[in-house]
């Protein structure tokens, strides 16, 4: 098996407010080989998932209709959970100083650029963990 592949999250969350961008995103994550993706379409929504069960890696919507996802990622970030933005407003998007750092991702995304980020950012923090 690729070492790659057997890296990547188990359980993945999607805090995405397009119902149709979030199932392909949960389309293209399942691929992966993913065994759970979990999708909000808010902030209290995916709070609420992260309560029920921490995911592995959260993949989070910047702009959602009425808020931003930034109380998702301070939660995140909180517990230690590796996650990355997603936004289609490109580098126009300014984060708060404490996420400046964080993974960000154009949308559309590439299947590639995506798998890419979901290894790369499991790949570390199992390494982190062993």
């Amino acid at each position: 098996m690729d070492v790659l592949r057997s890296c990547v999250p188990s359980d993945v969350l999607v805090v995405e407010d397009d119902p149709i961008i979030a199932m392909d995103f949960e389309d293209m994550i399942s691929g992966f080989g993913v065994k759970t993706v979990r999708t909000a379409g808010s902030v209290t929504r995916a709070i609420q998932l992260i309560e029920e069960r921490v995911p592995d890696f959260a993949l989070l919507d910047i702009g959602l209709v009425t808020e931003k996802s930034f109380a998702v990622a301070e939660r995140l970030e909180a517990l230690d959970i590796p996650f990355a933005f997603v936004t289609g407003y490109a580098a126009d998007v300014e984060l708060p100083a404490a996420f400046a750092q964080k993974p960000r991702l154009p949308k559309p995304c590439s299947t590639d650029a995506l798998k890419a980020m979901l290894e790369s950012a499991f790949f570390g923090r199992t390494r982190q963990i062993d």
